[in-house]
């Protein structure tokens, strides 16, 4: 089995595609018990008029439509921004085993920011959190596509 980082390396090869089509810079990929990738996306809600559009529902749908069943046991989210609450129910719903982000979301972040929504004895589905692989590189991309919007240098 491959490291977490060389899967959220994957997922940030999805986050500098969304940024090159001017999506705000999230990618995300779902990989099997079997350390195989069956779902990649980056964030396109604004190309695809689609709220829902983000990049961890884009590679879950991808990833359910590859194993032909929208339950996703077994299986392991790496987004390379902490989830948003849709994101969140999303892989709940998913039936995910785990879930490896990068950068925290102070803003939105529903795992640890704002609040721990996985952690929450209601739902009936627990999943695994593992934070803070390849921050520094997930926070670099997203600081310099916020920062070429706003028109600033570089650096």
């Amino acid at each position: 089995m491959r490291s977490d980082e060389f899967y959220m390396h994957r997922a940030l090869d999805q986050a500098h595609l969304a940024a090159e089509m001017g999506e705000v810079p999230v990618g995300a990929v779902v990989v099997d018990a079997d350390g195989r990738i069956i779902g990649e996306a980056g964030n396109a809600p604004v190309s695809s008029c689609d709220p829902s559009g983000h990049a961890e529902v884009r590679a879950l749908r991808a990833a359910a439509q590859q194993v032909g069943n929208y339950r996703l046991s077994g299986c392991t989210l790496f987004v390379t921004l902490e989830p948003c609450m849709m994101c969140v129910g999303t892989m709940i719903h998913a039936r995910l085993s785990r879930l490896v982000y990068a950068a925290a979301e102070p803003r939105t972040g529903m795992v640890e920011s704002k609040a721990n929504l996985l952690a929450q004895p209601w739902f009936n589905h627990a999943i695994d959190v593992q934070g803070g692989v390849l921050a520094a590189q997930a926070s670099k991309c997203l600081k310099a596509f916020f920062a070429a919007r706003r028109g600033e240098a570089d650096g």
